[in-house]
């Protein structure tokens, strides 16, 4: 794999960024599997960059949780356990409940259309198993930003890193994907009807299902 980095004056993100980004993206397509071992020899000769760069990104990524660093060994794909898996999702869960229960009761009609419209997406890519996980994160962090915490949405949207690490394992488990989107179904009709209690309540149903397929 090569990657070619645009003129400093064109590209607003320092360079470990987006060698923090590429890597996250290869962790994220089992490129680099969990556990394996970062050559950073050979990482820095694809991309054509010194190691200083490359350093500064796996520093990006271990405080994310996606890499771990071991003394005199060097840096892994970080390998997530099932401690890990419900520490993550129960967090999530609590977050992401409050969030829509805020959502139920604040969201404006224009808000609730566009989620209303990210859930068509969602129903039409049921066949598609990326493009849907893709759409399930568009409307879960959508819900975050109609929420309007900052804070919130900064700790789900590093949970979430941690909790893709699994993804592909939670993916394989059979009708999986079918009852997350009758969940969803679930959340969205609570939203609809303002129901904050009921949101709250659906979406960390939808959690506690996503555990049991994940784990």
């Amino acid at each position: 794999m090569s990657a070619v980095f645009t003129d400093a004056r064109l590209a607003p993100r320092a360079l470990y960024e987006e060698v923090a980004e590429l890597l996250r993206q290869r962790i994220f397509q089992r490129e680099l599997e969990p556990g394996s071992w970062i050559d950073e020899l050979k990482i820095a000769e694809e991309y054509g960059i010194s190691r200083t760069p490359l350093r500064e990104a796996l520093k990006v990524l271990a405080a994310e949780g996606l890499v771990t660093m071991k003394v005199r060994r060097g840096a892994y794909v970080t390998e997530v356990n099932e401690k890990d898996l419900r520490d993550v999702y129960h967090l999530l869960s609590l977050l992401e409940s409050d969030a829509a229960g805020v959502v139920a009761e604040r969201a404006t009609t224009a808000q609730l259309r566009e989620l209303q419209g990210l859930h068509a997406e969602l129903e039409a890519a049921v066949n598609d198993r990326e493009t849907f996980f893709a759409i399930n994160e568009r409307f879960h962090m959508r819900i975050l930003e109609i929420s309007d915490n900052r804070w919130r949405s900064q700790m789900v949207a590093d949970l979430r890193k941690v909790m893709k690490l699994n993804r592909h394992n939670s993916l394989l488990k059979s009708g999986r994907i079918q009852e997350s989107l009758a969940e969803h179904r679930a959340v969205m009709a609570a939203l609809e009807q303002r129901d904050a209690t009921g949101a709250m309540a659906r979406m960390q149903a939808h959690f506690a299902s996503g555990l049991e397929a994940a784990v």
